[in-house]
């Protein structure tokens, strides 16, 4: 019998307990009551679980069937009394894990995630089975960060075989995983990963707090985790990595970061983040330091184009023509002959366009999307240069813009980018270039005060630390690389001896 309500335990009287568990779980068709005697004794039990999350197999053919007759079989237990829930225990221990619970709410949650729970008449304990079956995808590459060089593997919905990726990776008895549960009505397990000798005790802190923080119903996905433990929701900035490449996670554990993985998502978080992780990609350290420097140094320009390129256009254009060479400046006003718009409204035509474009092909299925996405820009900067809406001109500044944007490697910063490059424009069509730099200097000022768990976000530009530098615009070779990065205050320093 359940004594109150805010203090569910069992008394070991069966019939009253149960009927107080199906209160509590509620009439669901798929969880399965099953009452049965426990061999040929008189003692009563019920095992209940859910039916397609627990293991029915194992249930039926290693637990009912095959555990316990055995038991019974046993003449010391013929009888009744002698059949303690500490023998059964002991005895399913040998093929099970198993725990007890006492109360209501150590019970409800544990079945409805997989597990099965044996009730013994005159048992104010219940035994907690590990039957959750494992439900996992194949480990495959995510499409989302696909590289041309390094493992192919990313992380899956499943937590377990997440965590078990980065055991994975190499021997490390200083790697820890510590879990918590998040959500209030539907909870979640959650996993802080960190090396125990490098990271700052502080910064575990204060993960662990924010996350303890979180009171929400459910947490639906990583992202949810990501907003509500951030510093400045209002920035256009992300101030949390996420990823699905367990190889990033394991690089980011080495620097002294924390990562951050949650059950039901393939996307870990990694935090404190800078802005110039964003535009690095797991291959400028799988290839060799020239090429991988170049194409980082390739990624900041088109970070630039991204965020710069119709502003710069439509100040040049609109109030500055004489700042560009005469031919030139001749032959871009011939191409807008006969548009009525001024350049401000025909980026925003395009850029509009190109956005609702992008959407388009991300919701329709993978092959139509494609040929949408393509098809649909050819026809709309096409028609929309013949109808005289939009200039020649206009139309290469935008489509190099766009594909500036596709360049970066995180897909979080290029959003923040695309939205950030609506504001530069409307600076430029009031004020021209001193509008452009008007609003560079105000993101500026943001950017320098936004911090990550403590790290400024613009380290180490501001605050300069030169030795961080040797992982920034270029990345110079590994031997050189003998120090993790100062901004993140590791217990050891050392990298490389």
């Amino acid at each position: 019998m359940i004594v109150e309500q805010h203090s569910k335990f069992f008394t070991g009287e069966l019939s009253k307990d149960l009927k107080a568990i199906k209160q509590e779980i509620g009439y669901n068709f798929d969880v399965r009551f099953h009452e049965f005697n426990i061999g040929s004794t008189d003692t009563r039990a019920v095992i209940i679980f859910v039916e397609g999350l627990s293991d029915k197999e194992l249930i039926e053919k290693h637990i009912l069937k095959s555990l316990i007759p055995p038991i019974s079989a046993n003449p010391k237990h013929r009888k009744k009394d002698l059949l303690s829930v500490d023998y059964i225990k002991n005895y399913i221990h040998s093929l099970i894990e198993v725990k007890e619970v006492k109360t209501m709410e150590e019970l409800v949650p544990e079945v409805l995630i997989g597990s099965a729970a044996l009730l013994v008449d005159r048992a104010s304990t219940v035994l907690m089975l590990d039957t959750v079956k494992g439900k996992t995808r194949d480990l495959r590459e995510p499409p989302s960060e696909e590289a041309i060089r390094g493992p192919r593997i990313g992380f899956t919905e499943n937590l377990n075989d997440n965590s078990a990726l980065l055991r994975q990776s190499g021997k490390n008895e200083k790697l820890s995983l510590v879990k918590h549960e998040v959500g209030v009505r539907s909870r979640k397990n959650l996993v802080v990963a960190y090396i125990t000798d490098i990271v700052d005790p502080e910064l575990v802190k204060e993960v662990n707090k924010r996350i303890k923080k979180i009171d929400i119903d459910n947490v639906m996905e990583s992202g949810f985790v990501e907003q509500l433990i951030e510093d400045n929701y209002l920035s256009p900035f992300p101030q949390v990595q996420n990823t699905e490449r367990p190889d990033r996670v394991m690089a980011a554990l080495m620097e002294g970061r924390v990562a951050i993985l949650l059950a039901g998502t393939p996307f870990a978080l990694i935090v404190p983040v800078t802005f110039s992780m964003m535009l690095q990609a797991p291959e400028d350290y799988y290839d060799r330091w020239i090429a991988g420097s170049l194409i980082r140094l390739l990624r900041f320009f088109a970070a630039f184009i991204s965020l710069f390129g119709p502003s710069l256009y439509i100040a040049f254009i609109s109030f500055h023509p004489g700042l560009i060479p005469t031919e030139l400046a001749i032959t871009v006003l011939g191409t807008r002959a006969g548009v009525p718009f001024p350049s401000i409204i025909e980026a925003l035509i395009m850029e509009i366009s190109i956005e609702i474009l992008r959407e388009a092909g991300l919701r329709l299925p993978k092959p139509i999307g494609q040929t949408i996405g393509i098809v649909g820009a050819l026809i709309v900067g096409e028609a929309a240069v013949r109808a005289g809406i939009v200039s020649p001109m206009m139309v290469i500044v935008v489509a190099i813009t766009a594909i500036s944007s596709f360049a970066l490697p995180q897909y979080s910063i290029g959003i923040s980018l695309r939205i950030l490059r609506f504001g530069a424009m409307i600076f430029a069509s009031m004020l021209g270039l001193f509008g452009v730099v008007l609003f560079f200097l105000l993101l500026c000022s943001h950017f320098v005060q936004l911090k990550s768990f403590g790290v400024p976000y613009a380290s180490p530009f501001v605050p300069y630390r030169f030795s961080d530098w040797k992982d920034l615009l270029v990345r110079m070779p590994i031997k050189t690389m003998k120090r993790r990065p100062r901004m993140l205050h590791t217990k050891d320093s050392i990298r490389k001896k």
